[in-house]
């Protein structure tokens, strides 16, 4: 069986005490309320499990585990989203399908080479596919993506399909461009802000509607959570939910940081610190951090600091950068933080600092900031203009909901 390491769960109960003074509330996931009624919604079914290692249950138990030792249904096949089922390779790597050796389940890769749907040769022994994964609350993370393409196939297929609700590790707020129309990628699928503010359950109502999918979907929902919580204010195991991102911090940076993964700029892959550091050899760090620091935003501070990644870009060279420290978690707005900085790169690092059009458009959802930050126009002008453009999905997103 695969329990989460003891000391890592402790380790995670502990920060979650010291950060917040203590944890708000002790949250049931879907999958601990589907195990708790006696897996009642599944008797008697061949179940598919769209899963990885962030599903994990209040013990620690893994998903496949739990469903495998249940009694009274059949997991009859497994589905990996990227990293992988174990959750072990980096961001962008295919994965091979396999199978699973504790349960001799068939593991299907869900991120291969042009393969990232389940096929009906996949479905076609199955009787209702079932989706747990930890998702972090950025529409460019790809776990929803992989629901999203599932649902469609399980529509296809006339199977129903289950979404086990997790939190959304960084609240309900919402910020960022919604995404264009015309723009379609597996880093830029749902048309929702960069931080869309949704639970998984949330975003799969979203989609079944927004598609018009004939879909029998159920949603088993959180117990205990609202939506000013992190997540760790929850009590929810913590796990890596891929291997640069660590803590809540990051999770809470990274719908405006990881931004920077369509330009030349290092956001820390091969460092101590992914997705809470940016920088180049190149960078006018001070003075880009004496900037940042005296635009008065909200909930972080900024300070140099010197890396060199050991892989990924400006693997092996020392790096000029600039930290990001969080202060005050629900003040963050992350996709402000980027665009102050690519203004400011642009300023100062004009020749060096490079914005990739295409992934840029596909990372923030617009073109609009790219034309924008290029023409020279400021951040507070360019933040306005996204932020008028998803005050519209705030008053659509509310019908879908869950919780308060």
């Amino acid at each position: 069986m695969r329990y989460l390491n003891l000391k890592t769960a402790a380790v995670a109960f502990l920060s979650a005490l010291f950060f917040a003074g203590s944890v708000s509330a002790l949250t049931l996931t879907g999958l601990d309320v589907l195990e708790r009624d006696g897996f009642k919604l599944l008797a008697g079914k061949r179940v598919g499990l769209i899963t990885n290692h962030t599903s994990v249950d209040q013990n620690g138990l893994n998903a496949v585990d739990v469903f495998h030792k249940a009694g009274n249904f059949k997991l009859a096949a497994i589905f990996s989203p990227e990293h992988g089922f174990r959750g072990t390779e980096e961001g962008g790597v295919y994965i091979a399908s396999s199978t699973d050796p504790v349960t001799g389940v068939p593991v299907f890769s869900l991120y291969g080479k042009g393969k990232q749907r389940p096929s009906p040769g996949m479905l076609k022994d199955l009787d209702i596919l079932v989706f747990d994964i930890q998702d972090i609350g950025a529409r460019f993370y790809t776990y929803l993506t992989t629901m999203g393409y599932a649902m469609e196939e399980a529509a296809k297929a006339k199977l129903p399909f289950m979404v086990l609700d997790r939190p959304n590790p960084i609240g309900g707020l919402v910020e960022g461009p919604v995404l264009d129309q015309g723009v379609s990628a597996f880093t830029a699928y749902f048309p929702v802000p960069a931080r869309h503010g949704f639970t998984p359950g949330e975003m799969a109502l979203f989609h079944k509607d927004d598609l018009g999918l004939p879909l029998d979907l159920t949603i088993i929902k959180l117990e205990g959570w609202t939506r000013d919580l992190f997540f760790d204010q929850t009590g929810v195991v913590w796990t890596n939910p891929s291997p640069n991102i660590r803590n809540v911090d990051a999770e809470t940076l990274y719908p405006g940081l990881g931004c920077f993964e369509a330009t030349n700029v290092s956001v820390g892959r091969g460092t101590s610190n992914p997705f809470l550091w940016f920088g180049a050899p190149w960078m006018k760090a001070g003075k880009i951090a004496k900037k940042l620091n005296k635009a008065g935003l909200a909930g972080v501070k900024f300070s140099v600091k010197r890396l060199t990644p050991d892989k990924d870009v400006y693997e092996g060279k020392l790096c000029e950068g600039v930290a990001v420290e969080v202060t005050d978690r629900p003040a963050v707005r992350a996709l402000d933080i980027f665009t102050h900085a690519a203004y400011w790169l642009n300023k100062y690092n004009g020749k060096d600092f490079v914005m990739k059009p295409e992934e840029i458009r596909k990372m923030t959802g617009t073109g609009d900031l790219y034309d924008l930050l290029r023409s020279g126009a400021r951040p507070a002008a360019v933040i306005a203009a996204f932020e008028k453009n998803n005050a519209q999905f705030k008053k659509t997103a509310e019908k879908y909901l869950l919780y308060k």
